[in-house]
């Protein structure tokens, strides 16, 4: 199951993953908000990071006008590593050498076909684990 949630800003684009993820079979839950009616990020990637840090959800998609600020919140739930990727390459190695869970993405930055191969990569990418899993383990340690 994958976590949503955006603020105003990123609403839109939430609107066009959601269709790719219904159109590859992805179960998902959107955890707000629900229109562009201005509101605060913070609450929905803090909505979002407690899903997937509770293991109710697997993965995150986060949404705001630049990715930042909804990582920000979303990274201040414990244990939860979320990354602001606006490129395929960054999306991959979020993934295979900080196991990030939740990716945020900037709607004023990137637009739906490349916040789609984005999504693709951050979904199908898996832990290298090894060397990286010990640098992981250093950032959970981080309190």
């Amino acid at each position: 199951m994958i976590a949503l949630g955006s603020d105003h800003a990123g609403y839109p684009l939430k609107l066009e993953i959601i269709k790719y993820l219904d159109a590859h079979g992805y179960e998902w839950k959107d955890f707000g908000t629900f229109s562009t009616e201005s509101c605060d990020y913070p609450v929905y990637g803090e909505a979002v990071a407690r899903a997937v840090a509770s293991g109710a959800c697997d993965r995150g998609l986060l949404f705001c006008g630049t990715g930042i600020g909804i990582s920000l919140a979303a990274n201040k739930v414990p244990g939860i590593r979320a990354a602001a990727c606006s490129d395929v390459f960054s999306a991959e190695m979020c993934r295979r050498h900080n196991n990030a869970q939740i990716l945020a993405l900037g709607a004023r930055v990137v637009g739906a076909g490349l916040a789609e191969k984005i999504v693709e990569v951050f979904l199908n990418t898996e832990f290298e684990g090894g060397r990286h899993a010990r640098r992981v383990a250093l950032i959970d340690a981080i309190k």
